[in-house]
């Protein structure tokens, strides 16, 4: 990990720091404000449970597509206009579904929101890399914290507000907060701007560097893998898991939801730890096997004894999701650039929320084929394994531009 002068939180970044939570704050609003009050919607705009299908894979979908636009958008706009070009799909996004005449209206405006939404989640490593190099670890705590809000708040409220001011209001309403998380962003790109005409004046800016071809380094695949094995049992869990408690262990409708809650819970608290631990072991291969090692712990105790320890089996799959964290750190952790942290963010957000979108698609389908639960917890098992490599490979210090430079022969152009 490189080292920087560490400056006191508040050194002059207090506009970045505004600006960073404020963005985290909105970064779920889309993917949780309407599922709460779909009853509400389709009472006034008919939906089929296709259509209802649909609304529900956009999320997985437009975050993978969005890996892959947002480094292109970041080198064109740099990092604080990509992120002011997110800010601005979330709240028209937002307004187009809240005044939504229609079903196709209503896609409309959530593919929109949601490439926001896609474009915020890949930038927002390597805005923090940008402005807190020396505080990586921590502001990456404190981000994926207030995620975490993001996600339960419109879950909470979007009910009560549809029943007392309508599902336009209650979807509508998240406009405000994007809206809000753009001045910050709107002063740091002023700010930049004119010391950017003061320094060209004296000296010219380089463009630039790309950082491509990624696939080619080391680091960039096994945290790809990490990530990607998060993301697949995370999904699946939301998808599946009550259905497989209520089979396999006897849960009820109403316990195995708790269960499901349970596994939210307990993700919160080792999402605030982790950035930190990795900061503090130096090692994040033995995070990544502990949170391997508990997704394994967690499926083989649903296929061997689902009924005795159930809510420990719960337990471990939510503490799991150590791995997402961690992941998030290393994307800033194991790079030198900004330019390299960007192409690593979409990288390995952009290959791990499409593999994720069809984890629970092949857990129904192993279902089906199956007529039981036994095959898509294999399944689980081994796609938490498939990490184990992966964590030996990180445990060790290496940078994707180093890996990039030497897979390239020097007569060639890397780019």
């Amino acid at each position: 990990m490189q080292r920087h002068p560490v400056l006191t939180l508040w050194a002059g970044r207090v506009t970045a720091l505004l600006g960073i939570v404020l963005v985290a704050l909105t970064l779920r609003q889309a993917v949780a404000a309407m599922s709460p009050i779909l009853g509400n919607i389709r009472a006034d705009i008919p939906m089929s449970d296709i259509g209802v299908g649909l609304l529900g894979t956009l999320p997985p979908i437009l975050l993978a597509a969005s890996g892959f636009v947002a480094p292109r958008v970041a080198r064109s706009v740099g990092l604080g206009g990509g992120i002011v070009l997110a800010l601005l799909l979330m709240t028209l996004g937002h307004v187009v579904r809240a005044f939504a005449p229609g079903f196709a209206v209503l896609l409309a405006g959530s593919v929109v929101a949601l490439a926001g939404t896609g474009i915020g989640n890949v930038l927002l490593p390597p805005i923090v890399r940008r402005y807190f190099p020396d505080r990586i670890p921590l502001l990456t705590a404190v981000y994926v914290g207030i995620v975490g809000v993001s996600t339960a708040a419109p879950a909470a409220v979007a009910a009560p507000v549809a029943e007392r001011m309508g599902w336009r209001f209650s979807l509508g309403m998240w406009s405000v907060t994007s809206m809000v998380a753009l001045v910050p962003w709107l002063v740091v790109i002023a700010r930049e701007r004119r010391r950017r005409l003061s320094d060209d004046t004296a000296v010219g800016s380089p463009p630039p560097a790309r950082v491509t071809r990624l696939w080619r380094a080391r680091v960039a695949r096994s945290i790809t893998v990490v990530f990607s094995a998060s993301v697949i049992c995370t999904y699946a869990a939301f998808a599946w898991l009550p259905e497989i408690l209520g089979d396999i262990a006897g849960s009820t409708p109403t316990e195995a939801g708790v269960l499901l809650a349970v596994t939210g819970i307990v993700s919160t608290p080792i999402a605030l730890v982790a950035p930190l631990l990795v900061a503090r072991l130096g090692n994040a291969g033995g995070l990544i096997g502990a949170g391997v090692a508990s997704f394994a712990l967690g499926y083989l105790g649903l296929l061997l004894a689902p009924a005795t320890f159930t809510l420990l089996w719960v337990l471990l799959i939510g503490s799991g999701s150590i791995l997402f964290p961690v992941c998030l750190v290393l994307i800033n952790d194991r790079t030198r650039t900004h330019e390299g942290t960007v192409a690593l963010s979409g990288f390995a957000q952009g290959i791990a929320y499409a593999l994720g979108a069809l984890g629970p698609l092949l857990v129904g389908l192993l279902h089906d084929a199956s007529r039981g639960w036994t095959l898509p917890l294999l399944f689980l098992l081994a796609v938490a394994l498939a990490a184990t490599i992966p964590a030996i490979t990180l445990a060790r210090p290496a940078f994707v531009e180093d890996e990039l430079a030497r897979a390239e022969p020097a007569s060639r152009d890397p780019y």
